[in-house]
């Protein structure tokens, strides 16, 4: 599958030539499960420029790609022409060259914002592939632990939301994502991956994000009432089909 986004967009002479390739789904079509190229995804439609994407299936990788980027896995980017296939260097890359007036800076202010819930995943990926029911409670805690502390950031007030002048005490946030009212590339990097963990601890251990954490749901449903990260983001059923062999039972 190959679109144009914003759709119906018409891309500016002077407008660079970007093509982002991500993951198929199991359809070979639809967008697949992979948070890196939902990251990606996010950042080229939060800078506002016309751009391209083809969903690449992995099991019948056409030829043409192959001899496009040999060896390499999408996601992978090309810029006018020239093939980017890091994530990391391709986000410093899109900062860099698609900066402003024209676009947008996706840089968060807070440097904690983009540490905040980096453990995650990691926590995620352990309690998920365990096949021990011995060793479940103790992995589900660590779980648990870190998006505590992603919650407790996400509700306490940034510095700038702070008037230090004022006699009243802001006790919490009032912000919608990690950095500010508007998504960073903070967001970016852990929206994908705190909504597979959500959809896929669910499924497979029957297990919730608790909804004392407000923090974290507000901040869900937040990116959830955004095109940038619906648009952008495999159906559940895909994330759930991608995880159908990496989830372990728990077996005694």
């Amino acid at each position: 599958m190959s679109l144009s986004v914003p759709q119906n967009g018409i891309k500016a002479d002077d407008e660079p030539a970007i093509e982002l390739f991500v993951k198929a789904g199991s359809d070979g079509e639809s967008i697949g499960n992979c948070p890196f190229s939902q990251r990606l995804f996010m950042i080229l439609w939060l800078k506002g420029v016309v751009f391209n994407v083809t969903t690449v299936d992995l099991k019948r990788k056409p030829a043409d790609l192959q001899n496009l980027a040999p060896g390499t896995h999408p996601p992978f980017v090309t810029f006018n022409g020239e093939v980017k296939t890091d994530v990391n260097k391709i986000e410093e890359f899109l900062e860099d060259v698609l900066c402003p007036p024209k676009f947008i800076k996706l840089g968060a202010k807070h440097p904690e914002s983009n540490t905040a819930g980096m453990d995650i995943f990691a926590k995620f990926s352990a309690y998920i592939k365990n096949s021990k029911p011995d060793g479940n409670e103790a992995l589900e805690r660590g779980l648990l632990r870190t998006l505590q502390m992603l919650d407790v950031y996400l509700r306490s007030p940034l510095p700038d939301e702070i008037d230090h002048h004022s006699l009243e005490d802001i006790k919490a946030s009032t912000r919608n994502f990690l950095d500010g009212d508007e998504m960073t590339l903070a967001d970016c990097n852990l929206l994908p991956k705190l909504h597979i963990v959500k959809v896929v601890a669910k499924k497979y251990r029957g297990f919730d994000i608790p909804k004392e954490m407000t923090g974290i749901w507000k901040y869900l449903n937040n990116a959830y009432a955004r095109e940038e990260f619906t648009n952008t983001c495999p159906s559940e059923k895909e994330i759930e089909i991608a995880y159908a062999d990496v989830a372990k039972r728990l077996v005694k």
